[in-house]
């Protein structure tokens, strides 16, 4: 893997560690990320902590072990499993769909690539996405219980889940749903979902990266062509319609923080995982890689340094600005969290910084493929 990367990586993920880290409720053997730096006191007591940025911590935590095994970072692995568990009440489940689809990624990655295993867990997260599906009513999933909202954020990471967890069947259905329900017919996007009938139509970028995680994991394990067709045409419109300049564009602080870096986090599984099984294959795994590269670049040359660490910033092609203690702290109002004043200070922010080094690196040794190279229709069609 690329050194360069290698090292961008680690800095970001020294960053994270040396300004968020902190045990729940000074408890041995746990740790969560607090949610802003600088903190303010209720952050520092976990009074708000965010269920879903710290099922990303943990996924990002992955990447770094993936990246670079460590005895103890697997034993941060470990604390941030215990954390997440005991904040959330000694239960794996809260009323959000997308949530649990979030952790039920981070902990199904922490067992198949870091060797720490929470098999009950994920069998009852799977239950959860199961009985959620609800067709009868328009759905898909909802995004949260007793809500008819049903959405891309929801059903893409939980298809993603239920197809790594050899539930193909439930995730093809999920992926069918989204392309026959939630497809912008003009540019190829996916819009965000569908509520009472009608159409949500705003388009966010961390839609488009669970989709084409989701349509990579059903190409690479079936045979049916459809699912690297969707992915050939999404990653087009990403390219097309969110990435001015080639960089992926920011949705400031607060969740929005987490956007870009999910994108990244998928168009690096495109680079990397897609089937190269014809023309098309290849140049969507080339799109995905630019995009991955030219994004990460950008971020790095606008971060700022503190203390020989980066911070990155809410936009990826735009100075990142220096948060400080003062000014209106990110707030949960209506099932979501807004950005801090500055939006630097949200470690949704910071995450995406640090999944999106990794994500370079991820795709740093991929050679990028020569068209010519790849089998011809006939030849893939045998």
């Amino acid at each position: 893997m690329d050194q360069l990367w290698a090292n961008r990586a680690a800095s970001a993920e020294a960053a994270i560690a040396k300004r968020h880290y902190r045990r729940l409720w000074r408890l041995p053997g746990t740790q969560l990320g607090v949610v802003a730096w600088p903190p303010a006191k209720a952050q520092l007591a976990f009074r708000t902590w965010h269920y879903w940025w710290q099922a990303h911590l943990l996924e990002c935590l992955v990447d770094a072990q993936v990246r670079d095994p460590q005895p103890e970072r697997k034993l941060a692995i470990e604390r941030q499993i215990r954390g997440h568990h005991w904040r959330n009440t000694g239960r794996w489940t809260n009323d959000y769909y997308d949530d649990m689809a979030w952790l039920a990624l981070a902990l199904e990655r922490a067992g198949s690539q870091a060797g720490v295993e929470q098999s009950k867990a994920l069998d009852k997260l799977t239950e959860q996405f199961l009985n959620s599906w609800v067709p009868e009513d328009g759905g898909g999933i909802p995004w949260r219980k007793q809500d008819q909202f049903f959405n891309a954020p929801a059903n893409g990471p939980a298809g993603i889940f239920l197809a790594r967890y050899d539930r193909l069947r439930r995730a093809q259905q999920m992926a069918d749903w989204i392309d026959e329900t939630l497809i912008d017919p003009d540019t190829g996007l996916v819009f965000d979902g569908i509520k009472g009938g009608s159409m949500v139509r705003a388009q966010y970028t961390y839609c488009q990266g669970v989709v084409l995680g989701l349509e990579v994991e059903l190409a690479a394990r079936t045979q049916d062509a459809r699912h690297a067709e969707r992915v050939h045409r999404l990653v087009k419109a990403v390219r097309d319609n969110m990435a001015p300049d080639g960089v992926i564009a920011g949705a400031g602080g607060g969740d929005g923080g987490l956007f870009g870096g999910i994108l990244a986090r998928y168009l690096a599984v495109v680079a990397t995982q897609l089937p190269p099984d014809s023309l098309e294959d290849v140049e969507a795994r080339d799109i995905a890689k630019v995009l991955v590269e030219t994004s990460a670049q950008s971020a790095w040359d606008y971060r700022q340094t503190v203390d020989g660490l980066p911070l990155f910033g809410a936009f990826w092609d735009r100075n990142a600005d220096l948060p400080t203690a003062d000014g209106k702290d990110a707030q949960f109002v209506e099932g979501a969290v807004n950005a801090s004043e500055v939006p630097e200070r949200d470690l949704s922010v910071q995450l995406s910084g640090w999944m999106l080094m990794e994500a370079a690196y991820t795709v740093a040794d991929e050679p990028r493929p020569d068209p010519d190279d790849a089998p011809d229709d006939e030849e893939s069609a045998q």
